[in-house]
């Protein structure tokens, strides 16, 4: 049997995509000069805070971006208002740890019409441990650790739409709910797209009670479930299409290979550095969305518009 040609692709938009691609290396940094810098007085005992949240993340991002320690991000971010024209003070490094911590990091997204189609994957980030040359070089010489991410990006604008930071030893199935509980429960879902790990009664149950399509295959020793229910039926369904067509046909059919797009977006996380600097959990996840903030900035910017041609 002759072995059918692979699959053409082509991009439609490579001018614009390429314009893109020079902004996103820009140097220009805009300030918005009606940004609340100062923190709202809160009417609470204490001493008040002076930063606001924005204008913590405005620096943690800088941080992040161009992979500085706190105290030279102190030094750009003054220099960088001082170039703006702008008079307002600049949170030393000791208020950037501490507020780090409590940080709730604003992810911009952009909605599109018609429902959410969800691609979900996860990837381990290392904060503790040798680098892997010198690994491999002298050997393990002490700890290493990960933390897991859990993402659900939208393929039709690139944007990463729910984050999850979990322990390494977490598995990937139970954090899907926790995932699409991040989604509106007015936006309307309409498929999830995940590898094997999450073919599991409570990732399917999750799914169906959204009124979204789950387009995940089934574990190679899977069988029929009893339940009947939504999700069970949904499930076994998508077992005997897989029985009758095969693994391969079935994955062509539903667009599977789809998830191929959140695997890459893996590889631009992991852009900011192999690493994450914090070591408490709190200010780890901030320093992960803050990184998916910027991500969903660079998306925004324009991104590849690829059609099959063959």
């Amino acid at each position: 049997m002759r072995k059918p040609a692979p699959a053409r692709y082509r991009t439609t938009n490579w001018s614009s995509y390429n314009v893109s691609l020079r902004k996103r290396g820009a140097l220009l940094i805009w300030v918005d000069t009606d940004m609340t810098w100062r923190a709202p007085c809160g009417g609470r005992s204490g001493r008040p805070a002076v930063f606001s949240d924005a204008a913590i993340q405005f620096c943690l991002s800088i941080k992040v971006l161009f992979k500085l320690p706190l105290r030279q991000t102190a030094g750009m971010v003054a220099s960088l208002l001082k170039l703006a024209g702008l008079d307002w003070p600049v949170p030393d490094f000791s208020t950037l740890c501490r507020r780090q911590k409590t940080l709730a990091v604003q992810v911009p997204y952009r909605r599109t019409d018609g429902p959410l189609n969800l691609l979900v994957d996860s990837t381990g980030i290392k904060f503790l441990g040798d680098g892997e040359w010198q690994a491999r070089k002298h050997g393990v010489q002490g700890r290493r650790q990960w933390r897991k991410v859990h993402l659900a990006m939208d393929p039709a604008t690139s944007d990463i739409r729910a984050v999850e930071f979990a322990p390494s030893r977490d598995g990937d199935s139970p954090i899907l709910p926790d995932l699409l509980g991040q989604i509106p429960e007015a936006e309307q879902i309409g498929t999830v797209t995940a590898d094997g790990a999450y073919d599991t009664r409570r990732c399917h149950k999750a799914t169906t009670d959204r009124q979204a399509t789950p387009i995940i295959p089934i574990r190679k020793n899977g069988r029929l479930w009893k339940e009947d229910c939504p999700a069970a039926r949904v499930r076994n369904e998508t077992l005997r299409a897989t029985r009758h067509f095969g693994r391969a046909f079935w994955k062509r059919w539903t667009g599977y290979h789809a998830r191929s797009r959140i695997e890459a977006k893996m590889r631009c996380l992991k852009a900011f550095g192999e690493r994450i600097a914090a070591r408490d959990p709190d200010r780890q996840a901030a320093e992960i969305h803050i990184r998916i903030a910027l991500m969903n900035h660079f998306s925004a910017l324009g991104t590849a518009e690829i059609i099959r041609v063959a």
